[in-house]
């Protein structure tokens, strides 16, 4: 191996190992992670057990204390802030007639309403709906969605249970979610998400929660749910505030943090972002490697909270104002308590853009559902644009010919293995011609290549580089072989392999279908677990992964058997590179989805049988040898000198060649 054979190997290792950073989950110890995750549980039930008997105790202590407090007209001590003073146990500091400070314990629910507004945290109460699809919370302080649930799902801990019953799916719960009104009113910024809303009315598919402001004003939020769907109506009616609330001020803001629901965290956190559709400019998205933010640039016709499999939409009928809006994504460091449980914060503040305050409706949608191509495209307003199933071409291919195919072999009822399979064998018949052409290209370039290595020997030194470049192009003008035929094929083909990296991962349908010993096609499969992590590649071992490489292994080596070792001075050695690839792949791809790894297989498989069957039944390597010959002796007697036709890329390169050889002798 010589010095640029290793040079090209170590740039070419820095490359992959770039890309395997920026396109791979990092390695994540499930068994840690899990574990971790239940402690925290456990902890945080006994931390709510804890506080329930704390407040239950303070309750039965503080009654008789607080009518103590205001006989004695005893007054609540306030900070720069105007709440309430508290020591370091949590009690709240008050102050007596003699101006001597006392320390209540106390809870929110049992203080009196005049000291409430300057309590920080006050509880709402819960109020239940249910769908076909859905179980929604919602909480009376801020009249906010709390926790949905998804009741044809669940999380892939559930899923490995196999108990034969569904666990409904949390989306999000309380305390991870937070919605409301943002606008200054007076003095004050009235912020409706740590308001208590009183319920105005409530039917089985609808709820109005009311929130008066000021003298005569007054704020409804209205939720009308729907049977088999996944979204529901969502207006805001302000009233009475004219005068008090500038309109252009009245901000609607949507804090959420997504909890796991997949196998690995890292790739759920991988894909997770903020995405947004603008009225004018399309559709746009933040960073989904890293923390990013971004203020609007235009009105916004919906925002998307995205994750890997499941999405949150909030759609206004009318545009959402660009002046003020902005979207955020925050992730965790590592030790933050929500680390090993949440993927990561999203953050949205838009402007509703209204004209007044007096009698403004605003009508919106939500949507809490899957990421499921032909559930998005349903809504007809674009969210298919989240599904991340590649860009221009790429994205075509996968839309209009693979996921039609694939979806009419699925519906079949076929188990999703067999679907892959066929889908694989469709598309290598469908370009089995390209094949064809690739394998007579390499079985020309077979048979050229003794003569090849016999002009590499003529000419050993670098100063002879230019005449055995043009003897080997004289060599393959004369016996119509090309190194470029083979090429031209296999970038036919690239459009379709790279599709379909990004076809698999998105699709919702693998999303906890097993095949043979993947448990869940839509995450890596695992035969074996490590006793520790190994950089890059993690702590299981993928099967399907494993299979990929050594075919496609047997695939290069079939292919390199007609490559010369280097044919000109100064390029690293081909076939060294070629090898380095499946190696490679068994890093890139083990954490990857095994309904990917699986289809690179089979499609590797098909290629080298394919081959196989081109080979022996359908291509003659001694008519191609006959036939080059003949064509080589029919050269030979037309010539330049008698009329020869070349094709003006040969004329002009073998122009340039002799320049360069002329220049080079003219240096001597």
């Amino acid at each position: 191996m010589d010095r640029n054979t290793i040079a090209g190997l170590v740039l070419i290792g820095l490359v992959l190992t770039t890309f395997a950073i920026f396109n791979r989950p990092s390695e994540e110890e499930m068994k840690t992670a899990q574990a971790k995750a239940k402690t925290e549980q456990l902890r945080a039930d006994k931390k709510k057990a804890d506080a329930k008997k704390t407040v239950d105790a303070e309750k039965a202590k503080a009654i008789d204390t607080l009518e103590v407090v205001a006989a004695m007209n005893w007054t609540p001590k306030l900070d720069k802030n105007k709440q309430i003073v508290k020591d370091s146990s949590g009690a709240y500091v008050y102050t007596d007639t003699l101006g001597k400070d006392t320390l209540i314990a106390s809870t929110s629910s049992i203080l009196p309403d005049s000291l409430r507004e300057v309590k920080s945290e006050v509880m709402g109460d819960i109020i239940t709906f249910e769908t076909d699809k859905l179980i929604i919370d919602f909480d009376t302080k801020g009249a906010q969605i709390a926790q949905v649930r998804l009741k044809e799902f669940e999380t892939f801990d559930d899923y490995v249970k196999k108990d034969k019953k569904i666990t409904s799916l949390v989306l999000f719960q309380r305390g991870d979610a937070s919605q409301g009104l943002t606008f200054p009113m007076g003095e004050k910024n009235v912020n409706t998400a740590k308001e208590i809303f009183t319920v105005k009315s409530q039917s089985k598919d609808k709820i109005v929660f009311e929130l008066k402001k000021g003298e005569k004003g007054s704020i409804e939020f209205v939720y009308q749910m729907k049977q088999n769907a996944y979204d529901l109506d969502f207006d805001i009616n302000i009233k009475g505030l004219g005068g008090q609330v500038t309109p252009k001020n009245v901000m609607y803001n949507w804090d959420l943090a997504y909890r796991r629901t997949e196998r690995l965290m890292s790739e759920q956190r991988r894909v997770s972002t903020v995405c947004y559709n603008y009225e004018k400019e399309g559709f746009s998205y933040l960073s989904e490697m890293s923390a990013d933010d971004e203020k609007a640039e235009d009105d916004i016709s919906w925002v998307c909270y995205k994750q890997s499999y499941f999405s949150s939409f909030l759609r206004p009928d009318k545009p959402f104002g660009k002046s003020g809006s902005s979207f955020k994504v925050k992730t965790y460091e590592e030790g933050d308590e929500r680390d090993s449980t949440h993927l990561k914060e999203y953050i949205t503040s838009v402007n509703l853009d209204l004209n007044n305050v007096d009698n403004a409706t605003i009508s919106m949608n939500w949507f809490f559902g899957p990421n499921d191509y032909g559930v998005l495209t349903s809504f007809d307003e674009g969210y298919d644009q989240i599904l991340n199933y590649g860009w221009g071409i790429f994205r075509w291919i996968n839309i209009y010919a693979v996921q039609p195919v694939f979806n009419a072999l699925n519906s079949t009822g076929i188990a999703i293995g067999l679907a892959i399979l066929l889908l694989t064998l469709l598309i290598k018949s469908a370009l089995m011609p390209i094949q064809w052409k690739m394998y007579t290209s390499s079985a020309k370039m077979r048979i050229l290549k003794p003569e090849i290595d016999a002009i590499n020997a003529k000419y050993p030194n670098k100063e002879d580089a230019m005449k055995k470049q043009m003897e080997v192009m004289g060599l393959y003008r004369e016996s119509g072989a090309s190194p470029l035929a083979g090429c031209v094929p296999m970038l036919i083909q690239m459009p379709i392999l790279l599709a379909v990296f990004r076809f698999f991962p998105t699709t919702f349908d693998l999303r906890q279908q097993s095949f043979l010993w993947a448990e869940d096609l839509s995450s890596y499969d695992s035969i074996a677990t490590l006793p520790w992590n190994v950089p890059i590649y993690g702590d299981h071992i993928s099967l399907f992964t494993l299979l990929m490489a050594v075919t496609t292994l047997i695939y290069t080596h079939i292919n390199s058997s007609n490559m010369s070792a280097q044919t000109q001075p100064g390029m690293p050695n081909m076939k060294i590179i070629m090898y380095f690839f499946p190696i490679m792949m068994i890093f890139f791809f083990n954490n990857y989805a095994s309904g990917l790894s699986y289809y690179y297989f089979i499609s590797t498989l098909a290629s080298i049988l394919i081959m196989v069957l081109i080979k022996k039944f359908f291509v003659d390597e001694d008519k191609i040898k006959a036939k080059m010959a003949a064509r080589q002796v029919a050269a030979g007697e037309n010539g330049p000198k008698k009329g020869g036709v070349k094709s003006k890329f040969q004329e002009r390169l073998e122009r340039m060649q002799k320049a360069q050889q002329d220049q080079k002798n003219r240096k001597k």
